[in-house]
């Protein structure tokens, strides 16, 4: 049913990743689908409407990423024949639909938190996906 799906990581959200893993794993073993995990770092005027400041160089964030991004593959178990990562600068809702499409997925599963009061207003980066996704979307509580 699915060939390619996409699986957006936090880094930061370690949790979040934890809520999709064996969604993952079934998917991948039992619908042999293709798995491309993606991490994005968040450009600068993304982290300054979030109130943080980004001082690390782009090179060595790039680098970091990748490696967090690593040990939470591991975490899945899956052959790495069955899988892909990318790491990508940007906001995180914008590269998340563009690698979508530029991969051909067809399917993003994303994890998310409870909505609270912040994302009642502000909004998340998985109700932004829904939203504007033209593919299917599961999104794991």
């Amino acid at each position: 049913m699915y060939n390619k799906i996409l699986v957006p990581i936090d880094i930061t959200e370690k949790s979040l990743a934890h809520l999709v893993l064996s969604h993952i794993q079934y998917l991948a073993e039992y619908e042999n689908a293709h798995i491309h995990f993606l991490a994005v770092i968040p450009t600068i005027p993304f982290y300054t409407t979030m109130g943080f400041g980004f001082a690390e160089k782009a090179d060595s964030e790039q680098e970091n990423v990748t490696k967090k991004l690593a040990e939470i593959i591991n975490e899945f178990k899956i052959p790495a024949s069955k899988y892909s990562a990318q790491v990508v600068m940007g906001t995180p809702r914008d590269e998340i639909l563009r690698v979508s499409e530029e991969i051909s997925a067809d399917l993003i599963v994303i994890g998310s938190r409870r909505p609270g009061m912040s994302t009642y207003f502000l909004g998340s980066t998985a109700s932004m996906i829904i939203q504007n996704s033209k593919i299917s979307v599961l999104t794991v509580r």
